[in-house]
C-alpha cells in the first residue's frame, strides 16, 4: 500500500526538490509513485511513495531539502491540492489583476464582479479617462494585487 509523506525544503525551491527527485527515482528504480509541489504549500514537497526507504533514496545528497516530516500525511489532508479550481474562485471583487492576452492586454485593471458560473470577470481599466466595465474570461488575467478596494 503506498503512503505520503512530506519533505521540509527550503522556501521557494519546492520546484527544484520535485525535479531532482523526479530524476533520482527514474535513475535508481525507487519505488515513489508521485511528486506533490503546490504553490499554496510554501517549503514543503508531498511525496507518494512505497516504503520511506524508498524516498529517502530519493532526496539522499539532494540541495534544499531540510528534512523528513514525522509521521504520515493523510490524503484527506492533500486531496484539495488535487481538484483543479476555476480561476473565476480565485479573484474577489476589488483585487487589482492585470490582463494577460485579448485587446486590453497588459493593462491593469480593478475587479468590480465576478461570475463564477460563467468563469468570467468584470473589471474596469485604471489608465481608462472613462471607466468602462470590460467582461473578460478569469483565465486571461493575472491577480497583482490582492488588497480589496474599500468602497
Amino acid at each position: 500500500m503506498n503512503r505520503f509523506f512530506a519533505i521540509k525544503t527550503t522556501a521557494n525551491q519546492e520546484r527544484v526538490v520535485a525535479n531532482l527527485m523526479e530524476m533520482a527515482v527514474k535513475k535508481y528504480e525507487l519505488g515513489v509513485y508521485s511528486i506533490l509541489a503546490p504553490k499554496e504549500l510554501k517549503g514543503y514537497v508531498i511525496v507518494e511513495a512505497e516504503k520511506m526507504e524508498d524516498l529517502l533514496k530519493a532526496i539522499r545528497g539532494l540541495p534544499h531539502v531540510k528534512g523528513v516530516v514525522k509521521g504520515e500525511v493523510n490524503f484527506s489532508e492533500i486531496e484539495h491540492f488535487l481538484t483543479p479550481r476555476k480561476a473565476a474562485e480565485q479573484i474577489k471583487e476589488g483585487f487589482t489583476v492585470e490582463i494577460i492576452s485579448g485587446p486590453f492586454k497588459g493593462e491593469l485593471a480593478v475587479v468590480k464582479r465576478v461570475d463564477e458560473a460563467k468563469n468570467e470577470i468584470t473589471v474596469e481599466l485604471i489608465e481608462a479617462v472613462v471607466p468602462i466595465p470590460v467582461t473578460v474570461k478569469a483565465d486571461h488575467v493575472r491577480v497583482v494585487d490582492k488588497k480589496e478596494e474599500e468602497v
